[in-house]
């Protein structure tokens, strides 16, 4: 008999990302609070998630991703089943015009079909 090992999700945002994935049930996270450096916490809580064979999805404010892109780029180089990465838009403005269009395009990159959001 086969187990099926159940992976968790982790977020790394800000109060309100967090809050609010935590009443979605998410219980690994990490706030970032705001600050002149914010590299390093962010890169600390990528890693740790990335060592925890517990999480399958990390969740990542947008504005984050230019401090651990390598770090994710490494993960995924070393050919291992690391965490899915998935980008949320940010509140203080995005670099997406259209979001629904850019979670359709994801969905699609990672399941293959499209879904209606």
């Amino acid at each position: 008999m086969t187990s099926i090992k159940h992976l968790g999700i982790a977020v790394i945002g800000d109060k309100d990302l967090v809050s609010g994935l935590r009443l979605a049930g998410v219980r690994r996270y990490r706030v970032i609070e705001d600050s002149a450096d914010i590299a390093e916490p962010v890169r600390q809580a990528l890693g740790e998630f990335l060592d925890d064979p517990e999480v399958g999805i990390i969740v990542v404010l947008e504005e984050y991703l230019p401090h651990i892109e390598q770090m994710i780029s490494q993960a995924k180089e070393k050919g291992a089943a690391a965490p899915v990465v998935i980008e949320v838009p940010s509140k203080r403005g995005t670099r997406y015009e259209d979001i629904t269009k850019y979670y359709k395009e994801y969905i699609r990159k990672f399941i293959g079909f499209d879904i209606e959001i």
